[in-house]
């Protein structure tokens, strides 16, 4: 299929559904399927071909493809979040798509797939950053994840640093998701900044589950030195 010059139709879509189902691959389903956790409608289709799929779609009726997709299986709702991060529009109509796709956003691997793929938040950081703060802000533990891991894969520099470092320790909806998400940006925050992120392990402020498991995540990076695993030992709860 031709998904940059497609006219998008229900008869289309359902013919589009049928070529996902063709590049399914049992052994990668079986394997994502366990990594997820979750009952999911999965085809079982690998990421580079998704992400090559989206880019065509975003060159074409995008449009169009976002009103008919059924959100149905796994692969579909993965497809509309790439599909973003990949058009050329103004970030103020992506913010505005972003709304409409978040009510699909409800497990860790489509949410993170997506926010690494939404380069354009490193272009308009400014207004970005004020964005992700509402999402922050939300009861949706999704919406929490999906602005930590913006930031994780577009503000991690010098700017906003300590902006990140006090966000990690707000408190938060005690959800597995957003928990974990904490952890893992802060393991990234020490990687590029060990020293201001060390200031925030050593008041042991974190919850408990937080501190230690971002202490965990650190130890398991290959970029942090053994004398620093070390080290930060003393600071778990």
């Amino acid at each position: 299929m031709n998904l940059e010059t497609i006219n998008w139709s229900f008869e289309n879509y359902q013919k589009f559904t049928n070529y996902l189902i063709s590049l399914r691959d049992i052994e990668y389903k079986n394997f994502q399927s366990k990594l997820i956790l979750e009952e999911i409608h999965m085809i079982g289709i690998r990421l580079p071909i998704l992400h090559k799929l989206a880019k065509q779609i975003s060159k074409g009726d995008y449009q169009n493809y976002l009103n008919y997709n059924s959100h149905f299986y796994y692969e579909e709702i993965l497809l509309h979040g790439l599909t973003l991060g990949y058009l050329k529009i103004s970030f103020d109509e992506l913010l505005d798509k972003l709304e409409t796709f978040l009510a699909y956003n409800t497990n860790w691997a489509i949410n993170d797939s997506t926010c690494a793929n939404l380069k354009q938040f490193k272009h308009y950081q400014e207004k970005g950053f004020l964005w992700i703060s509402e999402k922050l802000k939300s009861p949706n533990p999704w919406d929490i994840r999906f602005g930590l891991i913006l930031l994780l894969n577009h503000y991690l520099n010098d700017q906003y640093i300590d902006i990140i470092l006090e966000l990690c320790s707000n408190t938060y909806i005690d959800h597995y998701y957003v928990n974990m998400a904490i952890a893992w940006l802060l393991s990234f925050c020490y990687i590029k900044y060990p020293n201001k992120t060390e200031q925030i392990l050593k008041r042991k402020q974190l919850s408990t589950w937080i501190q230690n498991k971002t202490i965990s995540k650190i130890k398991d990076s290959y970029r942090v030195s053994k004398e620093q695993k070390d080290y930060l030992k003393n600071f778990i709860k």
